[in-house]
């Protein structure tokens, strides 16, 4: 016979695994309609809950796991190892768990709370909403969010000040003369992208110069979504001299789609990056870049989790929000003349 997880109850009942626990708890935040058919599921797949996770709440695991959208992206690198190298001097481990960028995974590592396969979870740059996180925060299990604010007491989030953040790049271009600059932006629902376009627009303001939606463009925070982005951007429109990419990643896409248009950087193109990863110093020329404190961003949150675990001696700490710092090179350093 299947094994029958709480997750699997979640998906046939289309509720979160959160409410499915308050319902077998007997919470009174489940309304009656909603309960019923969560009843009615259970009743029907024949799942048994495993009633020692209700004795094993107040054990510990001594572990941790955390959640990244795509485990190959360069950004998660260093936030890993910062958490990785605070958990372990607290004598927690660390469980890397990759969501492929799918949010039913996300939910899925979700479910190690409720059976207790971990005492915290870290989630970074989650798909998930604000409402979704926060019912298993009600529930009593201990997460925090990494690259945004959740505005529930018991999430501790640490993240960039994006805003600021994109505003540096503007004027940095804008101090070198650009006029015509171009952003590519990654998920349009991500909140790095709805913030970092928000500096954008506002920075281009303060200089006097118009917002253009036309040189806004897409590109899923990967390297073949920024060479897609910039070739889309390139075949309507030829007078922005240069590219703020939301991450480093698609400013490489950048460069390989110049390379094949015969577009020179810095001389006809600025490029400007994020994150200020290890490859942006091995291509000519170097990119700059804002690199943000993602190690701090991983270590600060660990530190947090687990004394809310233990001893919540920082309590009246919950969000953290480290600046960003522009790391200048070669691609953006040609002034130009209007």
């Amino acid at each position: 016979m299947k094994d029958i997880k709480i997750i699997d109850v979640a998906k046939r009942a289309n509720v979160s695994p959160a409410t499915v626990s308050r319902v077998l708890n007997g919470s009174k935040l489940v309304n009656a309609k909603t309960e019923q058919r969560v009843m009615q599921v259970i009743r029907e797949m024949e799942y048994i809950p495993n009633n020692m996770g209700k004795q094993l709440r107040s054990r510990k695991t001594m572990t941790l796991a955390v959640v990244v959208s795509d485990v190959l992206v360069s950004y998660y690198a260093e936030i890993i190892k910062g958490i990785e190298n605070m958990a372990n001097s607290l004598h927690y481990r660390v469980l890397i768990c990759d969501a492929q960028n799918q949010r039913a995974k996300e939910l899925e590592f979700l479910s190690f709370l409720i059976n207790h396969t971990v005492d915290a979870l870290i989630m970074v740059t989650p798909s998930l909403s604000d409402e979704e996180l926060s019912s298993y925060a009600e529930d009593g299990y201990r997460l925090a969010v990494i690259g945004r604010e959740v505005g529930h007491p018991m999430i501790p989030c640490s993240f960039t000040d994006n805003i600021t953040l994109a505003r540096d790049v503007i004027f940095h271009l804008t101090e070198q003369g650009h006029r015509k600059i171009a952003f590519l932006s990654g998920y349009s629902e991500a909140t790095d992208s709805i913030k970092r376009l928000e500096g954008f627009i506002q920075a281009l303001e303060e200089a006097g110069i118009p917002f253009e939606q036309g040189l806004v463009e897409n590109g899923d925070f990967s390297e073949d979504g920024g060479y897609e982005a910039f070739k889309r951007l390139r075949s309507q429109r030829e007078d922005f001299t240069a590219v703020f990419a939301a991450n480093d990643e698609m400013a490489l896409g950048v460069y390989k789609a110049c390379a094949e248009m015969g577009i020179s950087i810095p001389e006809q193109l600025a490029v400007v990056g994020v994150d200020n990863i290890r490859l942006t110093n091995y291509v000519v020329p170097r990119i700059s870049s804002m690199e943000q404190p993602l190690y701090m961003m991983g270590s600060v949150l660990a530190e947090k989790l687990i004394d809310q675990i233990n001893d919540n001696r920082l309590a009246d700490q919950r969000l953290f929000v480290l600046n960003a710092e522009l790391v200048v090179k070669e691609s953006s350093l040609r002034k130009i003349s209007n």
